[in-house]
């Protein structure tokens, strides 16, 4: 059985950045950016008087000047706060690619707002975003991503909260983020097991980014899609670190068309130059293509 989700499509999401709904101006300075995705962030960097203000930004932005070539994530306020529900409004009236759920502890919580979205009459295009920022969502992982392949779920990806995740459980800030290592691979390993991407957490210090680099090359030894970010300095980092250099993508190009030669087909494995390649491997190769061929269209070039 494959590993990746029936459901889910492929993006691209290397570079995936928070912005204030509050703030007209990086609204407005989101579209001419080089960031894969756009998250418009109504939660953590809105105060609560803010809120409404908020919205009614995303409300003319959506309606004025949509993101092109990017993907656009509405972040919403937790379910059981009291803008969580005008939040979900604004979702539905500006009918982003999807809208990001904080403080996800159970497969409950993602499935209440798929249903709410299908009642609403959304289209299944808009996806669910789920914060993997709290001890019970990091324990709840795998129930989590599971649920995302029910029909109807809607989730797509799991990205990681570790500000949440520190103050909920004491971990102190710290270069290599060695306490936070098992729980990082616990997500990674729970959304690799149900299809879904996942994005590393924000690095807090934007001017540091050498910090910000070693992030980064860890994520993606890790084997996250790509990182959150607080600010545009941090994409280009972002798109290098998490992109494909052309070894890999010549790799990827080799296993496919060691698997097209008339001789293979049916085969589970195959001799690639004297080394064995299996089948699993041709499934990564091409959904590496597809994701490399987004960047290649951008940039208006063919990989």
């Amino acid at each position: 059985m494959t590993s990746f989700n029936a459901n889910h499509p492929v993006r691209l999401r290397r570079s995936v950045l928070s912005v204030p709904a509050v703030n007209p101006r990086a609204l407005a300075k989101a579209q001419g950016l080089d960031c894969d995705s756009v998250i418009f962030d109504l939660e953590d960097s809105v105060a609560p008087e803010k809120k409404a203000e908020a919205r009614d930004n995303l409300r003319r932005f959506f309606a004025e000047t949509p993101l092109e070539g990017k993907e656009s994530i509405i972040r919403i306020n937790a379910s059981d706060t009291e803008f969580a529900a005008a939040d979900m409004a604004a979702v539905i009236a500006c009918q982003p690619d999807a809208v990001l759920l904080p403080k996800v502890d159970s497969p409950m919580d993602v499935q209440a707002v798929a249903d709410l979205l299908s009642d609403s009459d959304v289209p299944d295009s808009l996806r669910i975003w789920a914060m993997m920022e709290t001890p019970l969502g990091v324990l709840n992982a795998a129930a989590i991503a599971e649920a995302g392949r029910t029909g109807g779920a809607r989730l797509d990806c799991f990205v990681i909260g570790l500000n949440d995740l520190r103050k909920a459980t004491g971990v102190l800030p710290a270069p290599g983020r060695t306490y936070l290592m098992p729980w990082l691979m616990q997500v990674v390993l729970a959304a690799r097991a149900f299809g879904l991407d996942v994005i590393d957490s924000v690095s807090n210090d934007f001017r540091d980014l050498a910090a910000f680099d070693d992030e980064c090359v860890q994520g993606r030894a890790m084997g996250f899609d790509g990182k959150m970010l607080i600010h545009p300095a941090q994409i280009d980092g972002a798109n290098r670190h998490f992109g494909f250099s052309q070894e890999v993508l010549s790799e990827a190009r080799q296993i496919i068309a060691a698997f097209a030669e008339p001789e293979a087909r049916g085969l589970n494995v195959v001799n690639m130059n004297g080394r064995m390649v299996e089948r699993l491997h041709l499934e990564q190769a091409e959904r590496l293509m597809q994701k490399a061929q987004l960047v290649f269209e951008r940039k208006k070039e063919k990989p």
